[in-house]
């Protein structure tokens, strides 16, 4: 069985350090034998959420655009991958818009399906990679819980999350070759804890 990841590419630089990592992520899972489909954020033509409670009836969101292509596409996986650096201590604005378009799905998963808030449920399993300017020991405090509750809304669980401090400007990621392996081995152990993949069907 061929095991399928999402791959959420959160930068509004496209060969920046988050997707420099992500790139590694992605080539880990494919070695351990996972079908791999990125999704590029800032390719992609998606309103934020307007609030106007369009979803209520249905929990699906009434804006018309790609954002409803994104969330069958991170439905049908069994694994997301998720990589942003960070603004103001949380996500970039194009990951931001996904997560708020998202309310819907929370709409949809706890107000008409009234699903329980505990015990979570778990579809799927996630990885959130992640880069930062400063070393401040809280850099990425805030937005650990705001991935926590955007996979949540997916029904995934955050398997784990590679957050590296002092990375700020293009091809910085470069400089550090270990933080590249991490990333590799945290994709290809994300396929693997999926479930038993043969690397001769990737």
């Amino acid at each position: 069985m061929t095991i399928h990841i999402a791959a959420v590419f959160g930068s509004p630089r496209r060969l920046g350090n988050t997707a420099t990592l992500l790139n590694q992520a992605i080539q880990g899972a494919k070695d351990a034998g996972a079908s791999v489909t990125p999704i590029v954020l800032r390719d992609l033509r998606m309103s934020p959420c307007l609030e106007i409670y369009g979803c209520q009836k249905t929990g699906r969101c009434v804006i018309d655009d790609d954002f409803h292509a994104v969330v069958d596409t991170l439905f049908s996986a069994q694994g997301i991958m998720l990589a942003s650096p960070i603004f103001f201590y949380t996500v970039s604005a194009h990951t931001k818009i996904l997560m708020d378009r998202c309310q819907s799905l929370w709409v949809k998963k706890y107000w008409i399906e009234k699903v329980p808030f505990q015990p979570k449920r778990v579809a799927r399993k996630g990885l959130f990679l992640s880069v930062g300017a400063t070393q401040g020991k809280r850099l990425f405090d805030g937005v650990l819980l705001t991935v926590k509750y955007f996979f949540d809304t997916l029904d995934t669980e955050l398997s784990q999350a590679l957050c590296f401090r002092g990375i700020d400007f293009e091809g910085d990621i470069q400089k550090y070759p270990e933080y590249l392996n991490q990333a590799y081995q945290a994709g290809r152990n994300l396929a693997l804890s999926i479930g038993e993949v043969n690397p001769s069907d990737a």
